[in-house]
């Protein structure tokens, strides 16, 4: 099935539009994981079994430099990739490695607020992302 979003996205973002391409995205949207991109290839490999490690690491390169996806740090500096656009935070835990995302209206104005009056000498705030680390309750990994 041809997922039209990807499509779609690829081509606002003046990326050429590849089974490949659409695949990878394909992949980050709907494990909603924070995927590596070892785990992206184990998902590809099923329809895609020549598709190499290389050609998914380029093309992240080239979804990252065009900002479809961004990119969250683990403490082990394992890169995993996000694909959700909006505002949102990250619980992490680093345990596991686990990481959702984490949605709070009220804790971005408070940070917003505080930020712009506390102004940072000789910087001028464009955005910020919150990692929280901790540990999950439930025993759901990713």
């Amino acid at each position: 099935m041809v997922n039209k979003s990807a499509i779609k996205m690829l081509s606002e973002h003046g990326l050429k539009i590849t089974p490949q391409r659409i695949a990878i995205l394909d992949v980050i949207m709907a494990l909603n994981c924070h995927p590596t991109a070892d785990i992206i290839c184990d998902h590809l490999r099923i329809n895609y079994p020549h598709i190499s490690i290389g050609t998914i690491y380029k093309t992240l390169d080239a979804f990252l430099s065009k900002g479809i996806i961004k990119k969250v740090q683990s403490e082990s500096d394992t890169a995993r990739y996000d694909g959700v656009h909006e505002r949102h935070h990250h619980l992490y835990c680093a345990e596991t490695e686990r990481i959702e995302d984490y949605y709070d209206d009220g804790l971005n104005q408070m940070v917003n607020d505080y930020l712009r009056k506390k102004r940072i000498k000789n910087f001028v705030m464009e955005d910020f992302k919150i990692q929280i680390t901790g540990k999950f309750t439930d025993k759901t990994t990713n």
